[in-house]
């Protein structure tokens, strides 16, 4: 694991639905930061949604687009926030860069929760036309080791806002503007 200095880029990591896109924007502001979303930057290069690119291509070519994605990100000269797609652990070159180039901060959730917040999103490509409760289960179970691997800290979301969540993860890697 990188030490809790954020000095460099701030990574976060956790599965679909815990809010690293919003706490991102959140974080990213207060630090005076950029941020930058890997899902974003996959469908500006591609052209194509997330769904559209797991449908078209399948899920090891968006694998691929995701981590030079976050290659890319994490290159850049200036520190920058991070919200990473939530299986971005699964591939070994973006958990050996994760630890190398940025401090990581894993938003962990109950997958019960994830459910209920993520019912009815059409976006998430794992999800369609599955049990969302036992597919974020399974995800969990497969992915928790990995995200542990990668974290420098952990922050459980609960149910608390992205604003309170944001809190939690500046004061415990002590950010002072």
């Amino acid at each position: 694991m990188a030490s809790t200095s954020i000095s460099g880029h701030l990574a976060l990591v956790g599965l679909m639905g815990t809010g690293k896109s919003s706490v991102g924007r959140i974080l990213a502001e207060r630090m005076g930061r950029e941020l930058i979303d890997t899902d974003d930057l996959v469908q500006g290069v591609t052209g194509r949604s997330i769904g559209e690119l797991f449908a078209g291509e399948g899920e090891a070519a968006f694998r691929r687009y995701e981590l030079d994605s976050l290659h890319r990100s994490l290159t850049r000269t200036e520190p920058v926030v991070v919200a990473t797609g939530g299986g971005v652990v699964l591939t070994p070159d973006a958990r050996l860069a994760l630890g190398r180039d940025a401090t990581v901060v894993w938003l962990r959730a109950d997958p019960g929760m994830l459910a209920q917040r993520l019912d009815g999103d059409r976006r998430r490509p794992l999800l369609s036309g599955h049990d969302p409760l036992a597919t974020l289960r399974d995800l969990h179970d497969h992915r928790a080791p990995l995200y542990a691997e990668v974290a420098d800290v952990v922050v459980d979301i609960g149910h608390r806002s992205a604003d309170e969540v944001a809190d939690e993860v500046l004061g415990v890697l002590g950010w002072q503007p």
